[in-house]
């Protein structure tokens, strides 16, 4: 019995989670959706970030987290009802946080390539101005 609980759990997961991996690009960007970037702050500074994108750092520079922290911090942004993306520098941080965001249940975007691939296909970043 306790078996076919955790799988229609598991399986309940699954059915609500919603998440995409979409090819970053300026056409995306531009899109009007909300984009949380979770690189670190030093990373913001040397490469700016995406107009309006909200600068909210996941991993630190030692690669450690406060998934509690975060977040508290990412539901003062978005809801988990509206869809939203993530963005970092090359799309491996944001991949494995928008994989632990959907299994909560929010709706996200994982922009594979990151500020990396943005950047080489032509976009110029904002300044990040604390």
């Amino acid at each position: 019995m306790s078996k076919i609980l955790l799988l229609i759990a598991i399986f309940t997961t699954f059915l609500f989670a919603e998440l995409r991996h979409v090819d970053v690009s300026e056409e995306v960007v531009k899109s009007g959706i909300k984009i949380i970037d979770i690189r670190t702050m030093p990373e913001w500074k040397e490469t700016g970030m995406v107009k309006d994108a909200i600068p909210l750092t996941f991993f630190d520079e030692q690669g450690r987290y406060d998934a509690d922290n975060f977040m508290k911090e990412l539901n003062q942004y978005v809801s988990k009802d509206k869809e939203f993306a993530l963005i970092c520098r090359t799309g491996s941080r944001s991949a494995a946080v928008s994989e632990l965001l959907s299994k909560q249940g929010y709706k996200v975007v994982n922009l594979k390539g990151g500020m990396k691939s943005l950047i080489q296909k032509g976009y110029t970043p904002t300044p990040y101005n604390p």
